[in-house]
């Protein structure tokens, strides 16, 4: 079995095209293997974000004797990465099964691509140019959500969010995974 895409969601408005994400995605014939967090269940239906095409295979906390279903991914896409969950997984935090698969991701050398979804007033904050240097050095690369650049990510200003989501071409992380190390798509 091939490794699939991993394909997480966290909670920014972003999420709301997850949905769109995932399905260019699979009409491009990746199989992922998905996971929303908790705040990114407010933003898109987890049970819809499963069904998007015929390879998406949803994931779901494992019990600790279960056996893992499909392999670990040798790909990541944070669809969007948040100020918390890039702070959680740049301090090795794996508190749920979307920081989980971040670390895991990022302990084997997996490549990961994130689209920050971060503002301004939290770009600001003491810990986060440390967050940002450690997840580059770790290899992770961003997506600009606002012009589909993989580049040194900037802040959003604040209250750009439905903007920002109206103007995502779903298309951008489908070329930006096909640059990924690790494309066997």
């Amino acid at each position: 079995m091939t490794a699939p895409l991993g394909f997480v969601v966290c909670g920014a408005p972003l999420a709301a095209r997850a949905i769109d994400v995932a399905r260019a995605l699979t009409d491009e014939g990746w199989t992922l293997s998905i996971g929303v967090s908790e705040a990114g269940a407010e933003w898109v239906d987890p049970d819809k974000l499963a069904v998007i095409g015929e390879h998406a295979v949803a994931t779901r906390r494992r019990h600790a004797t279960e056996r893992r279903r499909t392999p670990r991914p040798e790909q990541v896409v944070a669809f969007p990465l948040t100020f918390n969950t890039a702070n959680k997984i740049a301090a090795g935090i794996m508190d749920n099964h979307v920081t989980g698969t971040l670390c895991d991701a990022l302990g084997t050398g997996a490549s990961v691509l994130a689209t920050l979804m971060v503002n301004d007033r939290l770009w600001g904050h003491p810990t986060w140019d440390g967050t940002l240097d450690w997840l580059t050095a770790a290899g992770v690369r961003f997506l600009d959500p606002r012009v589909g650049d993989v580049t040194r990510p900037e802040p959003l200003p604040s209250g750009i969010g439905e903007q920002v989501v109206d103007g995502f071409d779903p298309r951008w992380i489908v070329d930006a995974v096909a640059a990924l190390p690790g494309d066997d798509s």
